[in-house]
């Protein structure tokens, strides 16, 4: 977005004509409801925009930058987002299902809540310095991901693939769903707080020593 000699316009609506916007800025927009369908966003900038109710269907994105916006009650189904970035964002209750993401950013967002069902990581996708509170990851595809310095008070992974997702930088002593995270990448000091979650996932109860005398 930084591309010498890129100028955005600014628009009025995300609604392009003939279901395509490029080289635009929305900004300050505060919605009641968006709707987008078979759309595509092309080169752009949303900013400070504030939804009561988002449906997003068949959305394409194509490098676009999301700063500062709530988009409440969110839910993104059967679209592709490449080389995206979404920056102290607020996602909360988030509801993605069927998307690809291709070299896509989260940074100092809050995703708490969320779920992420068979959303699979293209290519990078990080998490950084997210709250990731009781947030769900259902069959999805995250290899090629990276989670870094982030909130994952009872994150739960349900089944998919995670072989290469790298968690390191994390506290992971309260994850859960720790059966599918197999093949991960984690620092060594990690494997305390993993057998912390397993601890807890399996609620084991600790007997007192017995007495052999």
């Amino acid at each position: 977005m930084d591309e010498p000699g890129l100028y955005l316009s600014n628009v009025a609506s995300l609604e392009g004509g003939r279901g395509r916007l490029a080289d635009f800025h929305y900004t300050d927009a505060d919605l009641r409801d968006l709707n987008l369908a078979d759309t595509h966003l092309l080169n752009g900038r949303i900013t400070g925009l504030k939804v009561q109710r988002t449906r997003l269907e068949k959305l394409r994105v194509d490098s676009v930058e999301f700063l500062g916006c709530d988009l409440a009650s969110l839910r993104w189904t059967d679209s592709k987002v490449s080389r995206a970035v979404f920056r102290d964002c607020k996602l909360m209750g988030a509801a993605l299902e069927d998307a690809t993401l291709d070299n896509v950013l989260f940074e100092n967002c809050k995703l708490d809540y969320s779920t992420f069902t068979r959303i699979r990581a293209a290519a990078p996708v990080i998490f950084s310095k997210c709250s990731l509170r009781e947030t769900t990851f259902s069959a999805a595809d995250l290899g090629a991901a990276l989670i870094d310095d982030c909130n994952l008070r009872l994150t739960e992974f349900e089944g998919g693939k995670y072989r290469g997702l790298d968690l390191r930088g994390n506290d992971l002593s309260q994850l859960r769903g720790l059966s599918s995270l197999k093949q991960i990448v984690i620092d060594q000091a990690q494997t305390l707080q993993l057998a912390e979650a397993l601890t807890s996932e399996l609620d084991v109860t600790f007997g007192e020593d017995r007495d052999d005398t």
